[in-house]
């Protein structure tokens, strides 16, 4: 039997540095996931700069009267938790964490402090903490912090609350 100069490690050699890369590639893209999951929600130039903004609001004298109601947060999905009611007093957090203001033990979805609603200028106004899934403010994703008004829809995981007074 004639065996012809075939060169098999040329061809191995390639497939085995191919095998490598992606193995490589899989491997940061996990590290990647871990990282963004757990790295610490500091605020971007963003953010910082959105705050300094509302800090100045806040400086303003307010025309507001006392006898406008407060808003609050209703559930509107999951039918399971639909009606529930939550005042919007203050600063409160939203997400998976049981320290949460606002827990959502049950969402899957949402992040363990997935965002923050807090009080600046007499509005409310919604921000995003990194999460994973995103914020979203009438079907919109944000990136900055967004004012609520009276009948917004903020989803948070697959939890959907609606402004309310």
């Amino acid at each position: 039997m004639l065996l012809l100069g075939t060169n098999y490690s040329a061809i191995i050699r390639p497939l085995q540095w191919l095998v490598v890369i992606l193995i490589f590639l899989f491997f940061l893209r996990v590290v990647r996931a871990v990282f963004v999951e757990v790295r610490p929600a500091g605020p971007t130039r963003a953010q910082r700069r959105a705050q300094r903004r509302a800090e100045d609001e806040d400086q303003r004298p307010l025309r507001e009267t006392r006898s406008r109601r407060q808003l609050r947060l209703e559930v509107i999905e999951p039918h399971e938790r639909e009606g529930t009611v939550y005042d919007l007093d203050g600063e409160v957090t939203v997400g998976r964490s049981n320290g949460c203001g606002i827990p959502t033990t049950y969402d899957a979805y949402s992040s363990t402090v997935h965002a923050r609603l807090y009080r600046s200028g007499g509005q409310v106004w919604v921000e995003d903490l990194g999460s994973t899934n995103g914020t979203f403010v009438n079907s919109e994703r944000i990136s900055q912090p967004s004012r609520l008004a009276k009948g917004d829809l903020l989803q948070i995981g697959a939890t959907v609350f609606e402004v309310r007074r």
